[in-house]
């Protein structure tokens, strides 16, 4: 979740150029996510190893991960106001090549105090990724349909839980834990090369500026959502840091065991992805309420279960599919940004190619649109 989501400059009505399947376009957006959740989750998993590798201590090592939150905290604010002039486009490209750098000087820190530098560098381009992304999936869908889109470039991440983390985590134990974040650097290349190929060209918004975009902090409602993120999450990653150590500690499993139960997280954060999406493009608020309290009873359920490695196993699944949370937050960073991101300016474009019959729905009649060739409203392509 990212206050880039109302960065007018990224305004998804900006023209864009080509006609590349909405498909691989959400498939491009989608590889950054798994790049990026490879690395956020991976580095949890790995925390034992790279704790030895460093010479400190677990707790110690934990700043690592904390710090890595903290460039997300820094970076997506700070990522939105200063590329405000810039292309969502090339601000795409720009961010994975910033992130495959963080990740490959984090795979050669020589010292615990280096690779806190490289983990807060490799985290400032998470929040914005994120939430230019969104942007540019909403762009490609009918607006009754933006969440689910939102949800499918979320995917990605949700999908590296299950995949990307787990090949890390193995990487990071039979060949050393700095191969799982070198991966990670090859994952965040291929982004770059997907979104080069398949993102649409845009140019940006005219009369778009820094100071224009401070103005997404006035409204109460933004602090308010991103507030629900912040506390809503905190507990979902407390308890994610630890697993591993409180799986091999408390559950006395072997270690071949993490790995496995990392990947039953991932489902159940795919699980709750999907659901998220048709979730919040039917009702938002009370979704994000419900989904708040089904993620508080299963994260109090932890410390019950973690003696049994099969009553762990089904809280992991169901505090995963709590995750679900960010996509319905970032939809709602669009809908409270008001005049930075109106219902108008989430129209369907060229690329998706739908028919103009789509664009009559709900509040967007009482928009004055342009008509196209055949006589209906439409946007202006």
């Amino acid at each position: 979740m990212s206050l880039a989501a109302n960065d007018r400059s990224l305004n998804v009505s900006a023209p864009v150029t080509g006609a590349t399947p909405a498909g691989l376009v959400l498939f491009a957006l989608a590889m950054g996510g798994f790049a990026i959740g490879t690395t956020e989750f991976a580095s949890m998993s790995l925390l034992p190893y790279f704790a030895a590798g460093l010479g400190i201590d677990e707790p110690t090592a934990g700043h690592v991960i904390s710090i890595y939150a903290l460039g997300v905290v820094v970076g997506a604010p700070l990522i939105a106001v200063l590329a405000a002039r810039i292309p969502r486009r090339t601000l795409l490209i720009a961010l994975m090549g910033l992130f495959a750098l963080g990740n490959l000087l984090s795979a050669l820190a020589p010292s615990y105090h280096w690779m806190l530098f490289f983990r807060f560098l490799s985290g400032l381009p998470h929040g914005a990724y994120f939430g230019v992304a969104a942007l540019v999936a909403a762009s490609l869908s009918a607006p009754n349909r933006r969440a689910q889109s939102v949800a499918r470039v979320m995917l990605g991440l949700t999908i590296a839980t299950i995949l990307g983390v787990p090949v890390a985590s193995w990487m990071g134990q039979a060949l050393g834990w700095r191969t799982g974040f070198g991966i990670v650097a090859v994952l965040a290349l291929l982004t770059v090369l997907l979104v080069a190929l398949y993102a649409p060209r845009d140019s940006v918004q005219p009369g778009a500026s820094p100071l224009r975009e401070l103005g997404a902090l006035k409204r109460r409602q933004v602090w308010l959502t991103l507030g629900i993120g912040a506390i809503g999450f905190g507990g979902l990653f407390a308890v994610y840091t630890y697993v591993a150590s409180t799986l091999m500690a408390v559950t006395q499993v072997s270690p071949v065991v993490v790995p496995v139960v990392l990947s039953v997280f991932g489902v159940g954060l795919t699980v709750g992805t999907l659901f998220a999406g048709w979730a919040a493009d039917r009702a938002l608020m009370p979704s994000i309420g419900g989904l708040l309290l089904w993620s508080a009873v299963w994260l109090a359920a932890f410390p019950f279960a973690a003696g049994n490695i099969w009553a762990v196993s089904l809280v992991v699944f169901m505090i995963g599919s709590g995750g679900g949370l960010g996509a319905m937050l970032q939809t709602r960073l669009m809908d409270v940004a008001e005049d930075a991101q109106t219902l108008s300016r989430l129209l369907p474009n060229r690329i998706s190619g739908l028919p103009c019959d789509k664009f009559r729905r709900g509040r967007l009649e009482k928009l004055r649109l342009p008509t196209c060739g055949c006589g209906e409203t439409s946007p202006n392509l």
